[in-house]
């Protein structure tokens, strides 16, 4: 991440690369100033360099590393009232340890709950949404809203980046109905 953070700061900086810069990097020499192979300065092409970042590295995952959704349990009827609109989730890890995001160390990840949505993109940085929750912090519980109704619930381990694990690690999705109502005293129901 902090490389990536060096390229975002770099780009922005104004910069121009000179023959000797580019030669230095290729580790040739440069160019004697004035000679016929000397070329001006230019910027540096941007798509080259997103090009070659595109594609960030996936962290390996435990062999036997998984991650479980304790409570609901699959298949819950969940009832929720004005009073108590919120239902408590709780994960668990087994052979992988939880630290928080931009935590860097080999078999650990943090967890995120996908709510409602499929599995997104292994290969890019989970979204960070209302049906994607991160817990950047290292947390293994939290309390959601939802609606009345049926909703899925899955768990995504990621990097410190917030990369899915190589291969990925994940709980099964499972299926909760919430039944109630979140609707305060005295509140207009549409």
């Amino acid at each position: 991440m902090i490389r990536r953070q060096m390229l975002v700061y770099a780009a922005l900086l104004p910069t121009t690369w000179t023959a000797a810069a580019v030669a230095q990097d290729q580790g040739t020499s440069p160019p004697a100033a004035g000679s016929a192979t000397a070329k001006p300065e230019t910027a540096p092409n941007p798509d080259a360099a997103s090009k070659a970042d595109a594609a960030p590295k996936r962290t390996p995952a435990p062999a036997d590393a998984y991650v479980y959704i304790g409570w609901p349990n699959d298949g819950e009827v969940v009832h929720i009232s004005p009073t108590s609109p919120h239902i408590k989730v709780w994960f668990g890890a087994r052979n992988i340890g939880v630290a928080p995001a931009g935590t860097y160390k080999p078999n650990t990840g943090h967890h995120h709950l996908l709510i409602d949505v499929p599995l997104p993109p292994l290969d890019e940085p989970i979204p960070n949404d209302k049906n994607h929750l991160h817990f950047g912090l290292g947390q293994t519980e939290t309390y959601i809203d939802l609606p009345p109704g049926t909703h899925t619930l899955q768990l995504l381990m990621a990097d410190g980046d917030h990369i899915p694990h190589d291969p990925p690690v994940m709980s099964k999705k499972i299926t909760i109905s919430v039944r109630g109502s979140a609707t305060a005293p005295g509140a207009a129901q549409q």
